[in-house]
Order: C-alpha cells, then structure tokens, then sequence
C-alpha cells in the first residue's frame, strides 16, 4: 500500500556507508569498509522532513515497514558500492565533503594535476591554429593566447577555492550559483562536454598514432582509439587519488617531448616570425583565436572545485588560487606557444602544409619529429606525445561521473566509478566512426558547446560577488539537496535562454556565421563568448533582484 511512497523517500538516506541526514552531513569516507557500505542509518530516513509531512498525513502506515522496504530497495545499490570499495576505488560522490574526509594537505598537488593535464597534445593544437587557419604571425598568435589564456584561467583558479571552502563538487555549487533547476541543466550540458572533448582528443591521438610507421604495419585508428580510452578508464575507474598520482608524474615525459620538438623545429629551419599585419581582418583573427583559446582554457571552470574538495576548509585560499593560476597558465601558453610555432612552420612549408591538411595537427608533429630521425625516436616521440591525451581525458572523464550524479538523485544512486565506466564507453562508441565519418561535424558540435562556458563563468561570479557578497558562509553545504532552501533558477535559465541568442549572433564557425560575426574583417570574427558573456550578465542582473523578492531565494 506504501510502495509508490516508499520509492519516494527511499533516496533520502543516502547510500551505502555514506548514508546521511537530510541536512547533508555524511558520514563516508573516500575509502569504506564493508562493514560500512552494508550499514544504513534508518533514523537519516525516517527523521527527515519529508518522511514527517507524508507520515502525519496519514499515507505511510507503520514506519518500519516503510524502512524495511526501502532498505528492500537499496540492496543492489548496497552491493554497487561495496564492490567498488573492495576494488579499491573512491566510493565518494557527489555528497559534500565533511571535515573528517579532508585528508588532503598539500595545495601544490591540484596545481600538479592541472599542470600535467594541460601540457598535452591538444593544448599544442589550438595553439597552431593561430598562423594555419587565422593567418597571425608567431607574435600575434602568442600576444592573443596570453591574453586569453590569463582571462580564461581566472575563473578556474577561483572556483577552485569553492571546493575546498565548502566542500562541494562543482555542479553542486552551481545549484547554489545558478537554481537548483539551471543547476542540472549544466549538469547535463557538462556530461555532453566532458564526453565530447574526451572523444576529440582521443581523435587527435588516434590520428598521430596512426602516422607512426607511416611505410609499415600501422595502427589503426580504432585501435589508437580503444588503446587511450583503455588507459583513461583504468585510471579514472579508481578515483581522485588514482588521478592525481598519475598527474603528479605524467607531465615529465610529456615536457620532454615538448623540448624535443623545438630543438627540432629548431633545427628544421621551417620557423620564422612572419609578417606583421592590422586591419579588420587581423582583428577578426585575434577575436577567433582568442575565441578558442578561452573556450579550451575557460572550460575547466566546470570541473574546477572538484579536485579540491579534499583541501581543509581553513586552507590558504590566495596559495591555491594562485598556484593553479600559476599551473595552468603556464601549462597552457607553453603548450600553445610550440603549437603557434610550428604552425608557422606549416605556413612556410608546403609539404608541412599538406600534412596539416589531411592529418590535422598530428601531421604536423609528424613533420618536425619522424623526418631524419636516429633510428625512429622521433615514432617514438609521436607515440608518447600521442598518449598525453591521458592525462587531459582524466579530469574530462571524472568531473562526466560527478555531473551525471549531479543530474538527477537516482543517477547518484549509482557509483561514481561506474558511472567513468560509462562515459568511457560512450566516448568509445562516437570516437571509433567519428574517425572514419563525421570528424569535422563533431568538431563544430563541440566548438558550439564550448560557448556555455563563458555564460556558465559569468552567471556563477554574478551570483557569488553581487548578490552573495563573496561571503563562503552562504554556501550551507546542509541544502545541498533540499529544494525549499536551494534558489529556483529562474533568472539564470532566462539569462542563458536570451544569452544563445547573442551567440548565435557573434558566432564564426563553419557552418553559422552571425550578423556580427561577418562585418569583423573579410573573413569575420568569432565574438560568441563576449557576445553570450554580456548579454548573459545584463538579464541576470535585471532579473535576479525580481526573483530574490518574489520568490525569496
């Protein structure tokens, strides 16, 4: 008679070891014993608000027949997470990190793993796009991707401090920034980015892979797709501390190919400056560059209190701001400077030209590595340089498990580590026929999802210093999950609604060049970011007041 009633409330007592109040204190840790997963608090259940309104009107009949079936109903999750736990793997997901569980202590270990996931191949991509598809010399390329980098890393660096001050992942604090509702709506968007960016690295890799033996046996792309998503999963499978360990180290052979491949561009004499140039259509280059060097370094604001969750609350908030500040930037201008600079080199090679073309920027790397090499390292440089996609797929993949949690409460009934299990699989299966069929569709799909980053970063430093007055104490990790208390979100949605609109209208992609897009220069310019970015904070601010009167939160 109470079984639609029970299914209800059955999500209120958290789960396994990490059952809790529905205030959201926990009581987990990262790693549980078994005993502890087998265990679950009924009071947590029967003592909350919910279980009270619905038992005094008179729908649940005796209360501990209600929590023999929910606990009926939990045993499959139950079984979930102690076989993660017996694998070894963190067990924690997306329920606030309580001060028992902050075991973390040195600040400098999130500024490693955002060093080492940025020192990668990809970041060397979007640096090479400055001189082969924008027609910047060396100096413009590097002046716009300085610039854009410092602007796009800010907000990463200071929603890091988020993590550690409260103790909540980052699509949880957005129901704090956004509503709980636009809340989950990022939550989704942030599932579909992370899986999205992970399959195009994965491409990328997969393409260098198979450039390597270029005249022999070589490896095919589904196999240079299967072989770096194999990795990621592995090491993703097992947790912040797994991820992190692999990051603290991961960065010193990627550094050295990095080194390899200007001494050798060096020695290749493809390199040169180019020639200055203004006027509108140099312009238009910069604001594109500079489009998509925000958007791959910007991104990482979705992801960001994620991997500091475990620094105590009292940490030094300037150190971690600016050793990630430091980190990243210095990670991703490095990466992008070598990419801009042998992009030159295909500007002045046609043959260096010829492989960009068909093999994107694997051909390049190819160009300046393999040619004349000692007895093939430069193969196998391509192979190592190949697999530094690893370390920027893990961050992808692990904040994909926390926002699929974050999406919906039975979606976090599942292990955070199965949920890796799926985006893995997921990126698997678009990564293998996007090889081989629609590449360059999913790159423009991709591109056009990297502009909610910049309304994402606007609306969540609206709400924090405008209206919440940078005070950390408004952040009560106890709501995290209660609706009557969590803003509703209508202010946000609508400025993100009216936000695509500006968008669209600024936007330079292949496929949709916007009304203002077109008139920058002869081949336009990408404003989409500035363009979501203002109009974004224009309605949220007009809006927010209206729904902080009336609705109250």
């Amino acid at each position: 008679m109470f079984k639609d009633f029970a299914q209800k409330i059955s999500h209120l007592g958290g789960r396994g070891s990490q059952s809790s109040q529905h205030n959201g204190t926990t009581a987990g840790v990262v790693m549980v014993k078994d005993s502890d997963v087998e265990s679950r608090d009924a009071t947590s259940t029967t003592g909350s608000p919910e279980f009270r309104d619905m038992e005094k009107e008179g729908h649940l009949g005796d209360k501990s027949d209600v929590v023999s079936q929910v606990h009926s109903m939990d045993s499959n999750e139950s079984y979930l997470f102690r076989l993660v736990s017996k694998l070894k793997a963190e067990v924690k997901g997306i329920e606030p990190i309580t001060d028992e569980e902050k075991t973390e202590r040195n600040p400098l270990h999130a500024a490693n793993m955002w060093f080492s996931a940025n020192l990668v191949l990809s970041a060397f991509a979007v640096g090479a796009l400055g001189p082969c598809i924008y027609g910047l010399n060396f100096g413009a390329s590097c002046l716009t991707i300085l610039f854009f980098n410092l602007l796009g890393v800010f907000p990463v660096a200071y929603f890091s401090v988020f993590g550690a001050r409260t103790g909540m992942r980052q699509m949880i604090l957005s129901r704090y920034l956004m509503g709980n509702l636009t809340g989950r709506f990022f939550s989704l968007i942030n599932v579909v980015s992370c899986v999205g960016w992970c399959v195009l690295n994965t491409i990328v890799s997969a393409q260098l892979l198979n450039m390597v033996n270029h005249s022999g046996h070589r490896c095919p792309l589904w196999a240079g797709c299967l072989l770096v998503l194999g990795l990621t999963v592995v090491i993703s499978f097992f947790g912040y501390k797994v991820i992190h360990t692999y990051e603290q180290w991961s960065w010193i052979p990627n550094l050295a190919i990095f080194f390899v491949i200007a001494a050798r561009l060096h020695k290749s004499g493809k390199w040169s400056n180019g020639d200055w140039a203004g006027g509108p259509t140099t312009a238009g280059g910069v604001l594109s560059l500079g489009c998509a060097v925000f958007g791959y370094a910007g991104a990482w604001t979705t992801y960001a209190a994620d991997f500091t969750v475990y620094l105590p609350r009292n940490s030094n908030k300037t150190v971690i701001f600016l050793s990630l500040f430091c980190a990243l930037s210095g990670a991703l201008c490095f990466s992008m400077f070598l990419g801009a600079a042998c992009g030159m080199g295909a500007v002045n090679d046609p043959v260096w030209a010829k492989l960009y073309e068909e093999n994107a920027v694997g051909g390049i790397i190819y160009a300046v590595l393999v040619p004349k090499s000692l007895h093939g390292f430069g193969e196998f440089c391509c192979v190592v340089f190949a697999l530094s996609t690893v370390g920027n797929n893990l961050p992808n993949m692990y904040t994909a498990a926390l926002s699929a949690q974050a999406l919906w409460e039975p979606f976090a009934r599942v292990p955070r580590a199965f949920w890796t299990v799926a985006g893995n699989g997921a990126a698997l299966s678009i990564a293998i026929p996007a090889c081989y069929f629609f590449v360059s569709f999913l790159e423009n799909f991709m591109n056009t999802v990297a502009y909610y980053s910049a309304i994402y970063i606007t609306l969540g430093l609206c709400e924090h210093i405008i209206f919440r007055r940078c005070d950390f104490n408004s952040y009560d990790p106890a709501d995290w999950r209660n609706s009557r208390k969590l803003p509703i979100g209508y202010a946000s949605f609508t400025a993100f609604f009216v936000s695509a609109f500006g968008v669209a209208l600024g936007m330079d992609q292949t496929y949709w060049v916007g009304e203002i897009a077109r008139l920058i220069g002869k081949n336009g310019g990408d404003v989409g970011l500035e363009m979501g970015a203002s109009w974004s904070f224009i309605v949220y601010v007009i809006l927010r007041p209206l729904e902080l009167k009336y609705v109250g939160r």
